[in-house]
């Protein structure tokens, strides 16, 4: 059976992630800041665990609460948008700081801390979540906070799959879409169900030549 770990998993994707590996017959372990308050992520059957994803003795919590348990696949769900203020003409610095740990640092804390777990998994698949808001190739500005928190998941990711390679794991650096979800907002253009049937097919076909390179959920390779 394939064992997921699926971080903020309480609601939007996340939660859409826990449904349909769930269905499929997958051995999920979900997180929330607050297991009493993810009632809709309880009611599926899984495992749900704490974590914060910024608190480094949290992140150290879920790890020794996992055991050295074997993870298959590895998904980075947990986000956020950032500051109302985010342009050059009126930063919200403190804001940048706190999307930054959210977006940027704590993937790569949580990758570290269940590297192990990985190694002892069959498919040892690292999986982030970004955007192509994130792509400075291709981008029409507004949103700094965000797009380069994203921009700078993905350098590292990139980079964590260099790396890790010499150790089996493959890294998937994956854009959803636009999806309807707290943080897309109702005028987005898909469903969370759409959105991971596509997602789960591209980290089914994550092999070594797809590992650290960045696509969306159709499988269309982004520009950097």
């Amino acid at each position: 059976m394939t064992t997921i770990v699926v971080t903020g998993a309480n609601r939007g994707i996340g939660l859409e992630f826990v449904r349909q590996y769930t269905a499929l017959g997958a051995s999920v372990i979900a997180t929330a800041r607050d297991p009493a308050r993810a009632g809709t992520l309880a009611a599926l059957g899984v495992k749900v665990l704490p974590l914060e994803v910024t608190e480094p003795a949290s992140v150290a919590g879920f790890a020794h609460a996992l055991d050295g348990q074997p993870v298959d696949i590895l998904i980075s769900n947990a986000g956020q948008f950032g500051p109302e203020r985010q342009s050059a003409d009126d930063p919200d610095i403190d804001g940048f700081v706190a999307v930054f740990r959210v977006n940027t640092a704590a993937p790569l804390m949580l990758a570290h801390a269940l590297k192990p777990n990985l190694i002892r998994g069959r498919d040892k698949k690292l999986v982030v979540l970004t955007s192509k808001m994130g792509s400075i190739s291709d981008s029409s500005g507004g949103s700094l906070a965000y797009r380069a928190s994203k921009a700078a998941l993905n350098m590292i990711f990139h980079g964590v799959a260099q790396e890790w390679a010499k150790d089996g794991i493959l890294v998937g650096i994956l854009h959803p879409g636009w999806v309807k979800t707290d943080m897309g907002g109702p005028d987005a253009l898909i469903t969370p169900e759409r959105s991971v049937e596509g997602l789960r097919a591209q980290i089914a076909q994550l092999d070594r030549d797809r590992s650290g390179r960045f696509f969306d959920y159709k499988g269309r390779e982004i520009g950097w």
